[in-house]
């Protein structure tokens, strides 16, 4: 009888923590590999490195000479009224959205952009 995969899982689910680790270390001596992480250029983990970032924020860091249109943009972008978007504005650097996707950010970064507004997206 042949032993699948799903066999192999399942007997290693079924070991203690101290057996698996002394499995982990079986297999590293016999098939010459290791199970540290291997660190790449800049101390990052491989893999680490490759992924792109999900989260945006978008910082308003000056108003230009239209404030009036960035407030605007800024209250229809976040929602907040017009003496929080005010507030907002002017006290700089702003955070007007936080956590949001590369398409949102994009936008939001656009909007303010077309009102007169100099803005960061990190």
């Amino acid at each position: 009888m042949a032993i699948t995969k799903e066999d192999v899982l399942e007997f290693i689910s079924g070991l203690s923590v101290l057996e698996l680790s002394e499995l982990v270390k079986e297999f590293e001596e016999k098939f010459g590999v290791s199970a540290q992480p291997v660190a790449v250029a800049g101390g990052a983990v491989a893999g680490e490195a490759a992924a792109e970032k999900t989260e945006f924020d978008v910082v308003l860091t000056d108003v230009g000479a239209k404030k009036i249109g960035v407030i605007k943009a800024v209250r229809a972008l976040t929602g907040l009224g017009l003496k929080e978007a005010k507030e907002a504005c002017e006290g700089l650097p702003s955070t007007i959205k936080e956590a949001v996707d590369k398409d949102a950010a994009e936008e939001a970064k656009t909007a303010l952009e077309a009102a007169g507004a100099t803005v960061e997206v990190k």
